[in-house]
């Protein structure tokens, strides 16, 4: 058996910074960026692999 993982999701209290560091330090490309109303979330993965990501997405505020 075959197990892969395509996507993680990690939530960030600092959109730029957190895009700064994954495209800048690791060389991550920036896949989707999509904003809403106070909110970010931000796809990154290694380049020549589509199929791997990293979501950066806003702090769960609920409890």
């Amino acid at each position: 058996m075959n197990i892969t993982i395509n996507a993680s999701f990690l939530p960030h209290t600092d959109a730029e910074a957190s895009v700064a560091f994954y495209r800048d330090v690791l060389g991550f490309e920036v896949r989707k960026d999509v904003g809403y109303e106070q909110m970010r979330w931000v796809t990154v993965g290694p380049v020549g692999q589509p199929d791997t990501a990293i979501v950066l997405t806003p702090p769960c505020t609920r409890i």
